[in-house]
């Protein structure tokens, strides 16, 4: 079992300029290249959403009690260049890791950097369409519209033969979408908008709050 992730170094940083440049040098001394410019999307009409890294002070906080295990399989969906992949291999969580973006160009970019990961794939494809059973957590950052969050939900609770952990970001609440459903369970939810230094001193790293929610479902409940 394995819940613990690394911790951002703070003492350097006091505005959003110097954590993204932070992010960046934390991108380049795992992966070669930075993570943080993934472009637009070209597959806004399927309802896909622009790819967007998530900060790794962030990652650190949202994964800092989820339990892997040498069986754990992470999907992130809309995976973009890889971050939260970046995150996995730096935490040295144990299990594997899966990737999945809808556009080739943006996929390839996190294949390049993946490839000498035993324990990391990137796949170019439609979350809709790949199997599930074999995911024990999944990484959401507002991937998708509502009307396919609703589909994507529906494909998980018809295909997981296990329990499976659920994390969702999104600017604009998620809950919704998982209350009153059989077998969903609230785990943890909060907002993130705000770094705070080693100072003390907060500073915006959003305009507005990102709420989270990390759930539980269980095929069985």
């Amino acid at each position: 079992m394995h819940n613990r992730t690394t911790s951002s170094k703070r003492l350097d940083i006091s505005n959003k300029d110097q954590l993204f440049a932070a992010d960046k040098q934390r991108d380049i001394a795992l992966c070669g290249r930075s993570l943080a410019e993934p472009g637009t999307t070209r597959f806004s009409r399927q309802g896909a959403h622009d790819p967007t890294p998530t900060p790794y002070f962030i990652l650190e906080s949202l994964f800092s009690d989820l339990e892997f295990f040498d069986d754990s399989h992470l999907l992130d969906v809309g995976c973009g260049t890889g971050r939260v992949l970046s995150f996995f291999v730096q935490s040295g969580l144990p299990g594997k890791a899966t990737g999945i973006e809808l556009d080739p160009d943006i996929a390839e970019y996190a294949r390049a950097w993946t490839r000498r990961f035993e324990n990391v794939d990137v796949l170019c494809g439609n979350a809709l369409e790949m199997p599930l059973a074999a995911f024990t957590h999944v990484y959401l950052f507002n991937p998708f519209d509502t009307n396919v969050l609703m589909q994507f939900i529906m494909k998980i609770e018809a295909e997981a033969r296990r329990s499976l952990t659920l994390v969702h970001m999104s600017d604009n609440g998620e809950t919704y979408s998982y209350i009153g459903r059989s077998g969903w369970s609230l785990l943890r939810q909060g907002e993130f908008q705000s770094y705070r230094t080693a100072t003390g001193r907060s500073f915006h790293v959003y305009d507005c709050p990102q709420h989270f929610s990390i759930w539980r479902f269980d095929p069985e409940a």
